[in-house]
């Protein structure tokens, strides 16, 4: 029997990456809110450095007014769009994983 997440890696590969970028984002938000963005923890560093190129190109469409933890919410919701987007160009192309794995 074939691994489903094998057979379609052209979807779960970047939905992966896009899921884990998403959680990176709230993570770095949720700690951020406890020990601030500029804390020495080499946790929130990490998120910070991960997530700052999200949070860079969503700066670039987002007014100049919307900064810190709202830059930080407004890259994870363009994240979950992407995601939305990328499932509904898959299944717009016929080629979506289904539930269960199988096929329509």
């Amino acid at each position: 029997m074939e691994n489903p997440f094998l057979a379609q890696w052209y979807y779960h590969l970047p939905n992966f990456i896009l899921a884990a970028l998403g959680y990176t984002l709230l993570a770095r938000l949720v700690l951020g809110l406890v020990i601030g963005d500029d804390s020495p923890n080499f946790i929130q560093r990490f998120f910070v450095r991960i997530t700052r190129p999200a949070v860079a190109a969503t700066a670039l469409v987002t007014p100049r007014l919307a900064d810190g933890a709202v830059l930080v919410i407004l890259a994870f919701v363009w994240t979950l769009i992407l995601r939305i987007g990328l499932l509904m160009v898959f299944a717009a192309a016929g080629i979506a994983p289904s539930i269960g794995g199988a096929n329509p």
